[in-house]
């Protein structure tokens, strides 16, 4: 499963071309892809147009949507920070460190452009798509 970050979501809605979103473009029908709430969460309230809004959560909903959270996650989240930090790299956003806990524990690929989760591959083997 590949669990297409939010970062990748925006430059798509937005018409950016990256190679992320190239990737998603060809893969939309060929390959398993997923989202967590947290991701869907992220996405949508960036969108400020109604009906693009309704387009988007109808189209997102498409797709396995995992919910995140509890307190195994929160845990296991809170020790691959402070194993990065110890490490001299600190992540600046919590949601990204629940994102690739979240992977990482379930054996999913992430899709992403943000730097963030760099560390989470390098130093802790999160599974990356890299077109």
């Amino acid at each position: 499963m590949v669990i297409v970050d939010t970062t990748v979501w925006i430059d798509y809605l937005r018409g950016n071309s990256t190679p992320q979103v190239g990737w998603l473009e060809q893969a939309m029908t060929r390959q398993r892809l997923g989202i967590t709430d947290i991701i869907l969460c992220e996405t949508l309230q960036g969108i400020h147009d109604d009906l693009q809004f309704s387009r988007v959560r109808d189209a997102m909903l498409s797709y396995e949507i995992f919910q995140m959270g509890g307190t195994d996650l929160a845990l296991a989240a809170a020790e691959n920070y402070r194993a990065l930090r110890a490490r001299g790299i600190t992540i600046r956003k919590t949601i990204e460190c629940l994102i690739a806990t979240f992977c990482l524990q379930n054996g999913h690929t992430l899709l992403h452009s943000d730097k963030d989760f760099d560390a989470f591959e390098t130093m802790l083997g999160l599974k990356v798509i890299h077109p």
